[in-house]
């Protein structure tokens, strides 16, 4: 029971310090917008409605993206200077609890962010037959496994803008590496074995899959893989924090 207290007050705590603050609440809201705004109009001056659909898939990834990278990784960095995260790592609880709470905020702030552009799109394009439950699923997945990616980041930074610099050198390369706007099988030969090796590829082909109904890979394959990365990238940052933070 007290481990169940203790992971909902520091989830709880960091909603409220952290995730609900205004800045935040606008960026979920505006980049989303922008990016949907942006690739309607293209170059051809004039806002095309008909590609809203086939586009937000990608809009969802890159909301879950970069909602959760930035939070979790710029927050854990600034409570690592502020000292305020070494009061968490003496608290009670198991490594794995604090860890998993940590995460929970920044996957339930990303999972809300996905939605957003979700909310554009059904004023303009029937969503009718979208298969929300393997929606909510592929969200949830790609929200958990780029929190994790945060954490790495976190894990490696010692300052908040080396943890902003690291996220910009991930993040912008998956916007054209993952599918997210542009088909892998597009890519050069040489650059597609990267594009398989992120997990974010296998979240946005799981999206395409619900929404469009249309899929390079099997949507088992792509749970199968992302819960695989999220288990490795959860046993590799516990693993960096207690053997980096902890004495």
């Amino acid at each position: 029971m007290k481990t169940w207290i203790a992971f909902w007050n520091i989830m709880k705590k960091d909603v409220r310090t952290y995730y609900l603050k205004p800045p935040n609440i606008s960026w979920g809201i505006v980049f989303p917008l922008s990016w949907t705004l942006m690739q309607m109009i293209r170059s051809s001056g004039s806002v095309d409605l008909s590609s809203i659909r086939e586009m937000l898939p990608g809009l969802i990834a890159m909301s879950v993206l970069f909602g959760t990278t930035s939070m979790l990784a710029v927050t854990i960095t600034f409570e690592r200077r502020g000292r305020s995260f070494d009061r968490l790592l003496l608290a009670p609880i198991s490594l794995r609890a604090m860890v998993t709470a940590k995460l929970s905020g920044a996957v339930l702030f990303g999972a809300l962010n996905a939605f957003v552009p979700v909310i554009l799109a059904a004023w303009f394009v029937d969503l009718s037959e979208v298969n929300w439950v393997s929606v909510l699923l592929a969200v949830f997945l790609t929200a958990l496994t780029s929190a994790l990616m945060g954490l790495v980041i976190a894990v490696s930074a010692k300052e908040v803008f080396e943890a902003q610099t690291l996220s910009n050198f991930f993040r912008f390369p998956m916007l054209f590496l993952c599918g997210l706007f542009l088909p892998i099988s597009s890519l050069p030969v040489c650059l597609r074995p990267i594009s398989y090796m992120l997990p974010l590829t296998y979240g946005t082909d799981l999206l395409n899959s619900s929404i469009l109904g249309a899929s390079a890979m099997p949507p088992v394959l792509c749970i199968a893989v992302l819960l695989v990365f999220a288990i490795l990238l959860f046993e590799f940052c516990q693993y960096s924090i207690s053997r980096k933070w902890i004495l």
